[in-house]
């Protein structure tokens, strides 16, 4: 019965590891309140359960973002960047517009 939450534990760490920023460093608080829901999860069939499912959100949010920026890279651009990038795909270009004071 150990090895599962022993498994859950490590499974958190390192999904916590792959979504963490600067990779591979995880928060410290993050860490010990993970590690208090494994402890409890000895006592609770639930809490285990509920540590799995942790884990498998945590996964398949760090894929959506991998898909979500694959297959729509123009997600994180300004909304002036995406104007241009927009028009550049469908063949064409924005036209330069004239502010005042530039001596262009």
């Amino acid at each position: 019965m150990f090895s599962q939450h022993a498994k859950a534990y490590r499974g958190l760490l390192r999904e916590l590891k792959k979504a963490s920023l600067p990779p591979h460093k995880i928060n410290p608080t993050l860490s010990s309140n993970f590690r208090q829901l494994a402890e409890q999860a000895r006592r609770s069939d639930v809490i285990l359960e509920d540590l799995r499912n942790a884990i498998t959100f945590m996964a398949a949010q760090r894929e959506h973002k991998v898909l979500l920026d694959r297959y729509n890279p123009l997600v994180d651009l300004t909304a002036d960047e995406r104007i241009h990038a927009t028009a550049r795909r469908v063949g064409l270009d924005m036209p330069i517009v004239h502010e005042p004071g530039s001596t262009s």
